[in-house]
């Protein structure tokens, strides 16, 4: 009988013991059933990393690269939400496919899979929500559900969701299915809860940062392994997600101002190092322990314990949003309450000179396909693309208002007038027309 390293969500290279095919903790019972003495069919070397801290370093690295990137590409290939959604589920059925004829765990190809996987959910979420209306609170409700069924078919079938018994195939697909809904979950709750709460980029990372703590806690005290790595495992991607917006975002949002692309240029730095590092000194490689090695002691009465320390976290959690959703939003406030500024009329080349002529380039692309979207009859889709235009103004708003104050408020104020024009919950195509046009015009 082979034994593996136990469920370790979130110590370092540290592992308890456990028979390969076990049921998972809680089960109820200590002894083997003859089903989980048998050798699965077409057994093959567990393709995961062993869960250490190198794990889930690397895990908020390409959650933040991966969101950073489907902006990147949305953004300035012009392709728009959904086109960029099929191209990264193409990308995404390749790079799996790619994972999947491998033999063996191999760091480079397993993380390129999880940075793939990362966009796509989150690209998913974003056409839930800004080309559908679906909203958030419903959307995290649903990828909840799909996540519950997801776990309940893979359990029914396989008797356990460790990660470290993926050594077949349906197992392994079950686990990339799992993973993928997990970044669309993830998605839609991080969004949904700086939605209610209103917090700074910075504020809003503490909320998952702290959620995970009292996970390695519940973990250290006895918790379910595969439930506290499940529960780790979707909050790791608010987490890097706030925590990239608080690099990247300008400082009179609550960032730092470094930028996406410097933020994304640092974070993939440190993924290819962190890949480099264990490619070569093969620390997450999960190997095949001594059989004399004992298994750690299952305790189920602790682990109804913790369950019972969950579900008071969970409370607390939901405590927290909701006091935060009554307290006065002082950034949403400020954009209601505040008069616009008045800006003197700039003539076009008074307006763009001060600027890069490919950053302006850019966003008279964005406004084009916008308008001719709009004259084509397709208001969903052009409500979309003008989305790519908000999304840029804001990422440059750092590089950009610097050069000329004068000639990025006359331009902010034009982008807020289509922008509103286009989000009406009654748009007048006349109106959004104007608006547009004008705003090309600035951009000469």
């Amino acid at each position: 009988m082979t034994y593996e390293t136990s469920e370790n969500p979130m110590v370092p290279g540290v592992g308890t013991q456990q028979r390969t095919g076990e049921q998972p903790a809680g089960a109820g019972s200590h002894r083997l059933s003859p089903e989980t003495l048998r050798t699965p069919a077409r057994q093959m070397l567990n393709k995961v990393p062993e869960v250490t801290i190198w794990f889930w370093i690397i895990k908020i690295l390409c959650t933040t690269v991966g969101e950073s990137f489907a902006d990147w590409i949305n953004m300035n290939l012009g392709v728009g939400l959904i086109n960029t959604a099929l191209i990264f589920t193409a990308v995404l059925a390749g790079v799996l496919g790619w994972q999947l004829s491998t033999k063996r765990y191999i760091p480079f190809v397993y993380w390129l899979t999880v940075v793939v996987v990362s966009v796509t959910g989150t690209l998913y979420t974003d056409i839930l929500t800004d080309s559908q209306g679906v909203p958030l609170a419903l959307s995290s409700s649903v990828f909840a559900a799909v996540l519950a069924v997801v776990f309940g078919i893979w359990y029914a079938r396989e008797r356990t969701l460790s990660v470290h018994s993926i050594t077949t195939r349906p197992r392994e697909l079950f686990y990339w299915l799992a993973v993928l809904v997990t970044f669309a979950l993830g998605t839609a709750t991080g969004d949904w809860t700086l939605d209610l709460t209103g917090w700074t980029p910075g504020v809003s990372v503490l909320l998952p940062l702290g959620l995970i703590v009292a996970i390695v806690l519940a973990w250290r005290l006895g918790a379910n392994a595969v439930l506290s790595f499940w529960l780790a495992y979707i909050l790791t991607r608010p987490l890097g997600a706030n925590l990239g917006d608080w690099l990247g975002s300008p400082g009179g949002d609550g960032g730092l101002g470094l930028g996406t692309a410097v933020t994304s240029v640092i974070f993939l730095a440190a993924i290819l190092a962190t890949v480099v590092y264990l490619t070569l000194s093969r620390s997450d490689v999960i190997e095949t322990h001594d059989p004399t090695d004992v298994p750690r002691a299952l305790n189920p009465a602790r682990e109804r314990i913790m369950l019972g320390y969950y579900a008071v976290v969970a409370v607390a959690a939901a405590a927290l949003l909701a006091w935060a959703h009554h307290q006065p939003h002082a950034a949403a406030a400020g954009e209601d309450d505040a008069p616009a500024p008045v800006t003197a009329h700039l003539t076009p080349e008074q307006a763009t000179s001060p600027f890069p002529p490919r950053e302006i380039a850019k966003f008279r692309t964005i406004t084009a396909d916008t308008l001719a979207r709009l004259n084509s009859g397709n208001q969903r889709a052009a409500t979309t693309r003008v989305t790519d235009l908000e999304t840029a103004w804001d990422d440059d708003q750092p590089t950009l208002e610097p050069k000329s104050e004068q000639a990025w408020h006359f331009l902010d104020s034009e982008i807020d007038q289509v922008l509103t024009a286009l989000r009406a919950p009654n748009p007048d195509k006349a109106a959004e027309a104007k608006a547009l046009n004008t705003l090309l015009t600035s951009l000469g």
